[in-house]
C-alpha cells in the first residue's frame, strides 16, 4: 500500500506565518483544515502503542448526493500534528456482506484497541430502507492502518431507527464500553472481552441535554466526559456532560465548541504528548455542508475539571 505524506497541515514556506497555531505548551498546529486532498468528517482520534496519533474519519465522496454516498474510509496519522500520512482506504461498503445492496451510508466510525487487535466500528444500513435498518459493523485487524476484515454479521442487539455514530471507550481497568445514538437518544453498555458483543443490555444515558448525535467518551483526572452534538438552531454545537461512572448518571456542563462553518458537528477528544486536542470538522474548503473537512484545536480544562470553549483557528 502506498502511503501519502500530506503537507497541507504543515507550516511550510509557501504558507504565511499567521496560518500556524502554537498551543500554550509544546506542539505547533498547522492550518485548519489539516486534510485538504479529499473531503473528510466525523474524526475519531486515538493514540496507539506505536506513539502515533491516528484519526479515523468518514469520507464525503465527490460528487455528493446528500449523505447517502459517503463511503471508503481512510485513516490518517501524525507524530507532530503538522505532517499527516494518508494510509489509504481501510473499509468500504463493498466489503460489508450484510449491508445495504446499494452501498453508501458509511457514516461516523470509531476504532478501539484490545487483545492485540484493532476494532473498527461503523454504522451502516442493512436494507434499502435506510432509517429503520441501521446496524453497527465491526472490522478487525492486527494493524491500525490496514488489513481490516469486516465481520460477516453486525453487532448483535445493537441498531435500529437512526441509531448511528458508534463510540468505544476502553477504561483504565481494561473494561470497554460501547456508545451510540440518534433521534434524541443516546445509549451505552459494557462490552465483552471479544469487543463485538454486549456484556449487559444497552442503558439510556440520563442527564444529557438536547442530545442529537455524535457521542464521544473520554476520561480526565478520574472524571468521565460524554460529549456530543446538540440541536442548536441553524448549526450544531458540541456540548458535554461529566460523571463519576462510564455509564452515568451525567451532569450537563455546557458548550465546548461553538458552531463551525458546517451545519453539523461531530468530534473527538484525545491527549497526545501531554496536551489535549479536540478534533472536529468544518466546511471551510467547500463552503457546502455535504463537503466537510477535518480540523483540530487545543482543548483546555479549568481547575474544576470543566472544559473551556475551544478557540477555532484557521
Amino acid at each position: 500500500m502506498t502511503h501519502r505524506l500530506i503537507m497541507g497541515a504543515a507550516c511550510a514556506l509557501a504558507l504565511s506565518a499567521t496560518s500556524c497555531h502554537t498551543s500554550q505548551k509544546g506542539l505547533t498546529l498547522g492550518p485548519n483544515p489539516f486534510i485538504t486532498h479529499m473531503y473528510t468528517a466525523d474524526p475519531s482520534a486515538h493514540v496507539w502503542q506505536d506513539g502515533r496519533l491516528y484519526v479515523y474519519p468518514s469520507h464525503d465522496v465527490y460528487p455528493a448526493r446528500g449523505c447517502d454516498l459517503m463511503d471508503r474510509y481512510h485513516v490518517f496519522s501524525t507524530t507532530d500534528m503538522q505532517h499527516w500520512t494518508d494510509h489509504g482506504e481501510i473499509v468500504s461498503a463493498s466489503m460489508v456482506k450484510w449491508g445495504r445492496p446499494e452501498g453508501g451510508f458509511m457514516w461516523a466510525p470509531d476504532c478501539a484497541f484490545k487483545n492485540g487487535k484493532y476494532y473498527f466500528y461503523f454504522p451502516h444500513p442493512s436494507e434499502s430502507n435506510v432509517s429503520p435498518s441501521w446496524k453497527i459493523g465491526v472490522a478487525v485487524s492486527d494493524k491500525p492502518d490496514r488489513d481490516f476484515r469486516v465481520l460477516d454479521q453486525p453487532m448483535a442487539g445493537v441498531g435500529g431507527w437512526d441509531m448511528i455514530d458508534p463510540c468505544v471507550f476502553v477504561d483504565d481497568d481494561g473494561q470497554a464500553y460501547f456508545y451510540y445514538g440518534g433521534g434524541g437518544n443516546c445509549y451505552g453498555a459494557p462490552l465483552n472481552d471479544d469487543m463485538i458483543s454486549l456484556k449487559a443490555p444497552l442503558k439510556k444515558m440520563e442527564g444529557l441535554v438536547d442530545f442529537h448525535e455524535g457521542a464521544w467518551m473520554h476520561k480526565y483526572n478520574g472524571k468521565y466526559y460524554l460529549s456530543y452534538a446538540d440541536n442548536f438552531s441553524g448549526a450544531n454545537r458540541m456540548v458535554y456532560c461529566m460523571g463519576d461512572s462510564p455509564l452515568g448518571p451525567w451532569e450537563y456542563k455546557g458548550i465546548l465548541l461553538a458552531p463551525t462553518t458546517c451545519a453539523m458537528t461531530h468530534g473527538s477528544i484525545v491527549q497526545y504528548k501531554g496536551e489535549w486536542f479536540l478534533f472536529y470538522h468544518n466546511s471551510d474548503l467547500s463552503h457546502k455542508n455535504e463537503y466537510r473537512s477535518i480540523a483540530v484545536d487545543k482543548l483546555y480544562y479549568n481547575p474544576d475539571g470543566t472544559i473551556r470553549l475551544v478557540q477555532q483557528h484557521r
